[in-house]
């Protein structure tokens, strides 16, 4: 086992660099596994990031993902990688709540075309993180326990309704996570904890036909410490699938070389008030304000303005509504 001060550099490290690592024989799963183990133990009881953990599971998938590096076969981008998924996503064989009391010891016996593409690029899944219940909330809190805390003050919280997720790379215990996002939960629980959260194109990543909260209008998204970690999970996720009637039928892009062939040019419109007076803090005003610059700065054309949608709140409620709806 490495030291403390190894430990924790490990932790933080991009999930690119360990994937590297681990191709090299630079660094083992099973040691990387048992760091973010470690790390969950010691973490979660404060933030309460991960409602179910799959301790057995996750060694087992690393040993034999350790097996894999020696006997030279064929490694997924992934290989050894953990990776926590939202607790509204169904995992075969691991309790998944959906965030719900009346979910609380369901286990399924299918899963889906993401988890399915995570495991095959070699991904060993760690736990489920916490989401409120179905997902129809902007912070995380449910009936099933302590309400999801930021890592960075526990006081506040952590977002949603992928706060789990994002408080947990936050954390460094897990390089990546599965996100979703309808209205902003994969968005503002990377805003409030400090990570990247990509919303893609909608259909650009397969999920699942479920019933749960916004899953209609949701998206199924990477959530990273730095944006070449989230290229890398894209291009694991992305792409057709026949069992999911809204999926985009055209290839991917691949991400990663996207990254590589450096950022072009950019017209880049913002709005301090969405175009309908929206109510900002002072500090967030400045702080976007700020990052604004720095796009400038960087070259591309910036241009304050905003669609004319109006306000989104009927649309959005019509929404959601009509998901409930029972003739």
């Amino acid at each position: 086992m490495t030291s403390t001060t190894e430990e924790r550099e490990l932790s933080f490290t991009p999930a690119y660099q360990l994937a590297e690592m681990i191709r090299s024989k630079q660094l083992s799963p099973v040691e990387l596994m048992e760091i973010t183990l470690k790390r969950i133990k010691e973490i979660n009881p404060k933030l309460n990031a991960y409602l179910t953990l799959a301790e057995e599971e996750a060694m087992k998938g690393v040993r034999e993902a350790e097996k894999g590096i020696n006997t030279g076969a064929n490694l997924g981008l992934l290989h050894g990688i953990p990776v926590s998924i939202k607790d509204l996503v169904v995992t075969k064989g691991l309790r998944t709540t959906m965030g719900s009391l009346a979910y609380r010891d369901f286990i399924p016996d299918t899963e889906g075309t993401m988890v399915k593409r995570l495991k095959a690029a070699g991904a060993i899944i760690v736990g489920k993180t916490n989401a409120p219940e179905f997902g129809l909330a902007c912070s995380t809190e449910n009936k099933l326990g302590d309400p999801c805390r930021n890592p960075w003050n526990t006081e506040r919280t952590s977002g949603g309704s992928s706060g789990g997720a994002a408080a947990s790379v936050a954390a460094g215990i897990s390089p990546l996570a599965q996100g979703s996002d309808g209205g902003g939960s994969t968005r503002i629980p990377a805003c409030f904890c400090g990570v990247f959260g990509l919303k893609g194109s909608y259909g650009r990543v397969p999920k699942d036909v479920q019933s749960w909260g916004v899953s209609h209008v949701s998206c199924l998204d990477p959530i990273t410490r730095c944006v070449k970690d989230a290229a890398l999970m894209m291009n694991v996720l992305a792409g057709p699938d026949g069992l999911d009637y809204s999926c985009i039928r055209t290839a991917p892009p691949d991400f990663l070389k996207a990254l590589d062939d450096g950022l072009r040019k950019l017209r880049i419109a913002w709005s301090p008030d969405m175009g309908y007076g929206v109510k900002v803090d002072p500090e967030v005003k400045s702080a976007v304000e700020a990052a604004v610059r720095v796009f400038a700065d960087m070259g591309h054309e910036v241009e304050e303005a905003a669609p004319a949608t109006g306000e989104p709140f009927d649309l959005w409620d019509v929404l959601v509504t009509t998901r409930f709806y029972l003739p």
